[in-house]
Parts: structure tokens; sequence; C-alpha cells
């Protein structure tokens, strides 16, 4: 669990959590996204692209035989470039930790195809049900909770379980988790009701987390904190 605290416009905040969606994607892992205030939808296409080496590949292949003395010619120009890693347009083929994405391009939608992923838009579920409340948590809380062991459950994410298919990672990542958008009066002057409705969701997603092959970002407001 990768608790974030969100910087002051929430820019670098926010292109880690991306960093860490994306990589799911080139991974070929599931994702689940949960926000209060931008559609995940929208989180999704703002991706950022990977870059990926097929035109290098490609070109290295084309290119003919050379001599010897040509090839260590060409070392001695290139010697500063040798160690730098070549990113594998497959997700189960590299073997290599993490990947380099452009930030100034979006993610291609062909990408999205190979994987399966899952949103919970709070607006969208407050529409869809009545209100709810479990163990003196806030609502909007609890869906959530639902929701991601819903997700763990069905998917076969469940570690504890034996799993007949082949095994995945789920990646989760919840945008701006206790701001007021989530209904949660924390910082309130007066006594907020359910005070404690954020550690106690904390506290059960960090045994969802636990006993599943999942791994969860949060970002939080700096306020909080303070």
């Amino acid at each position: 669990l990768v608790f974030t605290e969100e910087d002051k416009y929430g820019l670098y905040s926010n292109l880690l959590f991306k960093y860490f969606l994306a990589e799911g994607v080139v991974c070929g892992h599931d994702l689940f996204v949960a926000s209060a205030k931008e559609h995940p939808d929208n989180i999704l296409k703002e991706l950022p692209a990977p870059l990926l080496d097929d035109t290098y590949r490609n070109e290295r292949e084309e290119v003919p035989a050379v001599k010897s003395e040509d090839f260590q010619d060409s070392m001695k120009i290139a010697w500063r470039y040798q160690n730098l890693p070549k990113m594998e347009a497959s997700p189960t083929s590299s073997t290599k930790f993490g990947h380099y994405y452009d930030v100034s391009k979006a993610m291609s939608p062909e990408l999205f195809q190979s994987i399966k992923w899952h949103s919970f838009y709070l607006p969208e579920e407050l529409s869809l049900q009545p209100k709810m409340k479990t163990c003196n948590m806030k609502s909007a809380y609890a869906r959530l909770l639902q929701s991601i062991q819903r997700i763990i459950y069905q998917e076969g994410f469940d570690g504890s379980d034996p799993q007949k298919k082949q095994k995945n990672i789920l990646r989760i990542g919840i945008q701006s988790l206790g701001s007021m958008l989530w209904g949660d009066d924390i910082c309130s002057s007066d006594i907020p009701e359910d005070i404690h409705s954020l550690t106690k969701f904390l506290y059960v997603l960090r045994g969802l987390l636990r006993k599943s092959l999942s791994a969860c970002i949060i970002t939080v407001p700096a306020h909080l904190i303070q």
C-alpha cells in the first residue's frame, strides 16, 4: 500500500498515480481506479505512453552486416548509449523492472484491449444505490470497500483460495481519498460524525491487500496530514 501526500497543485502526485497505473497496463495487470473527483475513464485516457522499442528492433534487423573495424568505431561514438535499457513491446516478455514513459503523449487505446479494468466513480455509485452505512463508517468508504472486495473475490485475486486460472496482479488506484468530495468532515471544527471512518477504511483495506494478489496507491490531500 503506497500512501502519497498530494503536493500543492497535485501535479507530481497525479503523475506518480498515473505512472503506477500505466505500469500495470504495460505489465498486463488488472486495474481498479476509484475517484470522487475525476471520472476513472478520463484518468485512464490520460495515462502516459510507454516508450517501446519495436522500431528499434525492426531497424536493427534491416541493417546489413558490418566489418569489425566499423563496429568498433560506431561503439566509440555511441558508448554512452550501450547500457540504456530497451523496452519490450510484449508485457509478458520483459524481464526488466519498470519502463519509461513519454508524458507528452497519451497511451494508445490498443494497449487497453489486452487487460481488464474496473472503475469506481463515487457520484455514479451514490445515484445507483440507496444510502448505506456500515460499522460507523461513511457511506462512500463502505461502498468502495465492498467494490474492491467484490473484484478481489470474483476475479480470482483472493490469495487464500486455490486459483484455477493463471495468476495475475490487481493494481488499485484511489484518487484524493479523504477529500470533501468523499463526504468526509474529518477536518471540521466541530466534532465530526464518524471521525474514524478514514482510519477504519485503511485498516480494512490493508487486510484485503494482505490476503490478495493486489497492490494499491492512494493519494491524500495535504491538509489531512497537516
